[in-house]
């Protein structure tokens, strides 16, 4: 028998930033004893590489906690829209969300999105005000804010009587009033217990002639392959009993025996000889299965239904590396090795579309810049090679062939000072003001605005407000497109040969613009190796080196300084090339060129092109 009575499944839903998975950690240590919390390092749930490095979590995971007589099992969710998918699809494994908000922000973008998520699911949310210890703490306004959203997304009666806790989730404490003791994460795991509701376990040998579960998350392991995590809805089921797949249209997908069970304990997963309903449970031993689908037993024969996903806004080319400099760093080239690897992305992540385009050429659709960032860095480090076009919005048409775009929400805090010059960015790429207020020093718009608009302007608004501006955006709707605008402004400097970049030609050049290049870095025709003054392209010898003599003339031999070559992140470089132009993606070297790198070819697309 289980040694905890109930059980409580719960997700923690916030914006990014705002300390989801810091909260947790906390949770952690406070719940787990011995050596068990020496391993609760910090953000211990952020265990990707990349999650680690950018300091967000991306991808949906589970760990579990045990408070009195009671199993909380906790799903840490992403807090950036793009991965708003993972979001969805965990909301089904739960009866419940903690809702975390940051106490000087309030309530921000994807808050708005993941919350309607969990309203329409009929999920009870308990709110959190954190780090309420600030000295800018907005805590009333931002109540105020909190019930407002509630309002403006139509919750149910039981849902509006959430219970409001102040906390401060680095700190690991909680209160139910702002100036209440401030001890440890007591009051939290109270009003789970009392506020979320509690699972039905049953353990009956019938069970397992109905056992059905749907699977929701996909963890790899280098030993038992691949590992499925979602929610038992029904019944019982033991290890090394038959099963079968059921996708969401009722096809019988595939058969075998279960070779390994897990349940979550704490930061690890405990082999178990029997799962039952009610509980978020890993299985081993389907390779044939993904997210969505149904494992139940033989005599089921309808599967579990989910909530669909909303489909992807933003999509980017991606084909084989023909630079000249191709296959001296990958070993992942061809353009079948990237067709297996995109497809096998869309059985992890039901959020990516893959459309072959012919000629080695796929086109990759998610939620935004940073999800198809993260899928094309990903790739980069398991020693694929590819080329990346610039991304551009899904069009969708109406019944009369309209053409619809997307259109995002985008809230912007700046300081007062900025608000004038972000508001002539926004008017110029078709942004219409939706909100404006003020709060100390900072000034908040929201605006609604095409998805194309955003493309590349992160690093523009962040020069324009001195990088103190904060900027987030949602997918609101699709409306009809708003017609053409000017998005990057100026031309690039363009390699003529190639060879290595030279100091002398670096110093002759700055004038012309800012460089991507430095010393000794290597060029090739074609290759983009700077941002031009101008709105016009210049190619440039960059290999050039100083003619050599035995003849010195006064002054001719001063130092040049030469400015530090602009680094751009794989994501910077994706947003910032024009349509003409690729990202070359390797394991050791992003660069940009143009796609076609013959100067004749070049002028020949550019005429067919007007």
């Amino acid at each position: 028998m289980s040694p905890y009575k109930n059980i409580i499944n719960i997700a923690v839903i916030a914006h990014v930033d705002h300390g989801k998975t810091t909260l947790i950690d906390n949770m952690l240590k406070q719940t787990l004893s011995g050596r068990d919390v020496e391993k609760v390092t910090e953000r211990a749930m952020d265990s990707n590489p990349l999650e680690m490095e950018r300091g967000i979590t991306i991808y949906a995971k589970c760990t579990s906690v045990f408070f009195r007589d009671t199993k909380i099992n906790i799903v840490d969710t992403p807090g950036h829209a793009d991965f708003g998918a993972e979001v969805e699809r965990v909301l089904s494994m739960t009866s419940a969300v903690i809702l975390l908000v940051d106490c000087v922000e309030g309530p921000m973008p994807q808050t708005k999105f993941v919350l309607s998520k969990a309203l329409k699911a009929g999920l009870l949310p308990i709110v959190i005000i954190n780090k309420i210890d600030k000295p800018d703490a907005r805590i009333a306004e931002v109540l105020d804010e909190v019930y407002e959203l509630f309002f403006a997304l139509e919750a149910n009666d039981e849902q509006l009587d959430f219970p409001v806790l102040y906390a401060s989730g680095r700190d690991g404490w909680a209160s139910t009033e702002v100036d209440g003791k401030r001890e440890d994460l007591t009051p939290l795991f109270e009003n789970i217990l009392s506020y979320a509701k509690k699972e039905v376990v049953t353990e009956n040998s019938e069970d397992e002639e109905r056992f059905s579960m749907l699977v929701t998350l996909l963890m790899p392991d280098p030993f038992l392959g691949r590992i499925l995590v979602g929610k038992v809805y029904n019944g019982s089921v033991n290890i090394g009993s038959t099963v079968q797949v059921l996708n969401l249209d009722g096809e019988l997908l595939d058969k075998g025996k279960l070779t390994k069970l897990y349940t979550f304990d704490g930061l690890a997963k405990t082999s178990v000889d029997k799962v039952s309903a009610g509980d978020i449970v890993a299985i081993a031993g389907l390779s044939g299965t993904s997210v969505s689908d149904t494992i139940c037993s033989e005599n089921v024969d309808k599967p579990i239904m989910t909530t669909p996903v909303d489909p992807p806004t933003m999509s980017i080319r991606v084909s084989v590396n023909d630079s000249p400099f191709a296959g001296k760093s990958g070993t992942k080239l061809t353009a079948r090795m990237i067709r297996d690897r995109l497809y096998a992305e869309v059985e992890n992540n039901i959020a990516i579309q893959i459309v072959d385009s012919g000629d080695s050429t796929y086109e990759v659709k998610g939620r935004g810049e940073l999800q198809l960032g993260i899928l094309i860095e990903s790739m980069r480090r398991e020693g694929f090679e590819m080329s990346v076009g610039k991304p551009s919005v899904v069009f969708q048409y109406d019944e009369s062939g309209k053409r619809l775009e997307p259109l995002e929400i985008l809230i912007v805090d700046v300081d007062q000072e900025y608000a004038g010059v972000v508001m002539e960015k926004m008017s110029s790429r078709k942004g219409e003001v939706v909100n404006m207020q003020d709060f100390q020093d900072r000034t908040r718009i929201e605006f609604k605005i095409p998805a194309r608009a955003l493309i590349g302007y992160q690093g523009e608004f962040l020069t324009d407000t001195k990088g103190t501006g904060i900027m987030n955006h949602l997918f609101d709707s699709y409306d009809t497109y708003r017609g053409d605008f000017a998005t990057r402004r100026n031309g690039v400097l363009i390699s003529m040969n190639q060879g290595s970049a030279t100091g002398y030609s670096l110093g002759n050049l700055q004038d012309r613009g800012i460089m991507f290049v430095a010393p000794q870095d290597a060029v090739y025709q074609g290759m983009i190796v700077g941002q031009h003054n101008r709105d016009n392209d210049l190619e440039v010898n960059i290999t050039k080196g100083k003619q050599l003599s035995n003849m010195r003339a006064s002054g001719s031999d001063e130092t040049v300084k030469i400015a530090t070559a602009k680094e751009m992140t794989l994501e910077e470089q994706i947003a910032y090339i024009a349509d003409d132009e690729l990202v070359e993606v390797t394991p050791d070297v992003i660069r940009m060129r143009k796609k076609y790198l013959d100067p004749v070819e070049r002028k020949r697309f550019s005429k067919k092109k007007s």
